[in-house]
């Protein structure tokens, strides 16, 4: 439990300022009960859509010297919490609404209404974007042509011989692209493609960026990422990640705040699930946790898109990803019993 206690106590503290909030609007304690309760499925709805890039954090954060996986802890939760639940939520709302940032967050403090409304509009894009990008990442993983360790090895070997074929994970993207753009009409199919043309240069900036700034490790002389390269990966991930959360929120509460507090408790507790994972060295005793979670990014790629088409509740996103992981922890738990027997 010590990895989780500075979550808790970021729990007490935004549970506390859930309940100032609901006691601000109308004085009762049964708002503020109800707000305290929505921050806590807000956190819950955090944890679950996220587990999976928890594992990928992990599996990245691993390589990272000390000094950046602290880095990672605190930089990086204060721009998911501040970045991605806050900032990001403005900055979509003033370029639709074509206002100032100031305006904007005016906007989310007395008519959250109309401000729910304006950012829910960008749903289409949004998808798009976190779509692209997330099946970018998961398909990369399964068309490494150096990939030797397979999960599900009637999928996962041929994937690998496709990988032979340069770019083929951008093509096939981009297939999906067109596919799902033919079913919308109007400006709704320019910005999907659009948004995802967008999504995917954003994949390739954030790869080369990477690429040029792979040093060699003094000890070992293995080609490896910097920690500043990894960080930025890390960040693009996380929001990629944070985009169906954000928009999804909305169906619970059309409060910038609230929301805020909620999802970034839960933001707070994938944090602390993610340095459990790399310092207990939990993918390497489980051989299949990796793979499951790429599984589960592929699958909310896919999700990402048809939702610019039919609404899929946020608690099928949630099921989804928990399903490949759950296959996936259970798998290597059989295979290490299996290697103890022999």
């Amino acid at each position: 439990m010590r990895y989780f206690r500075n979550s808790f106590l970021v729990t007490a503290i935004g549970l506390t300022l859930g309940a100032y909030l609901g006691w601000q609007t109308s004085h009762t304690w049964t708002a503020a009960l109800s707000t305290v309760f929505i921050v806590a499925v807000l956190a819950t709805l955090e944890v679950s859509l996220s587990f999976d890039n928890a594992v990928v954090n992990a599996a990245v954060l691993r390589k990272m010297s000390p000094l950046w996986r602290q880095r990672f802890i605190t930089w990086g939760i204060a721009i998911a919490v501040f970045g991605m639940r806050i900032v990001f939520p403005l900055a979509i709302v003033a370029i639709i609404a074509r206002i100032g940032p100031v305006s904007a967050l005016v906007m989310a403090a007395t008519d959250p209404d109309n401000y729910s409304r304006v950012l829910t509009s960008a749903n289409v894009s949004v998808s798009a974007f976190g779509g692209a990008f997330l099946a970018m990442v998961g398909l990369r993983h399964f068309f490494n042509r150096e990939k030797t360790l397979h999960w599900i090895t009637i999928i996962e070997r041929p994937l690998t011989q496709l990988g032979r074929i340069e770019a083929v994970e951008l093509g096939l993207v981009l297939l999906i692209m067109y596919f799902v753009s033919t079913r919308l009409s109007g400006y709704d199919q320019f910005q999907f493609l659009a948004s995802g043309i967008f999504g995917l240069i954003t994949y390739i900036a954030v790869d080369g960026i990477s690429a040029l700034l792979k040093v060699e490790s003094a000890l070992s002389g293995e080609v490896v990422l910097s920690g500043a390269a990894s960080f930025l990966y890390l960040e693009v991930l996380d929001a990629s990640f944070s985009f169906d959360g954000v928009i999804g929120a909305f169906a619970l509460s059309n409060n910038l705040f609230i929301i805020a507090i909620g999802l970034g408790v839960g933001a707070m507790f994938v944090r602390s699930l993610t340095i459990m994972l790399v310092e207990r060295e939990t993918l390497t005793s489980y051989r299949y946790l990796e793979h499951g979670a790429f599984y589960a990014i592929i699958a909310l790629a896919i999700m990402m898109f048809v939702s610019a088409v039919h609404h899929i509740p946020e608690a099928v996103t949630g099921l989804v990803g928990a399903v490949f992981i759950i296959a996936a922890f259970a798998d290597s738990i059989r295979f290490n019993r299996r290697m103890r027997s022999e």
